[in-house]
């Protein structure tokens, strides 16, 4: 059984289904950042960016295998 994906339509073009994982994993990153920063994130880890990168690749994942 294969599964639709149902096609993100702006402004008459067709947009995959992947670039709307894309911008929710990009706004739950931002969301979550602030929190990240408090806690001690970014001191934890010798290449934050690197680890904030692999945060968000995490999500995207995530929220492909979900929805």
């Amino acid at each position: 059984m294969a599964h639709a994906f149902p096609e993100l339509i702006i402004g008459g073009v067709l947009l995959a289904p992947f670039v709307a994982y894309l911008v929710a994993a990009l706004v739950v990153i931002i969301v979550i950042r602030p929190l990240l920063h408090a806690i001690g994130f970014t001191k934890m880890f010798s290449r934050a960016s690197v680890a904030e990168l692999c945060l968000y690749i995490s999500f995207l994942g995530l929220l492909m295998l979900v929805f």
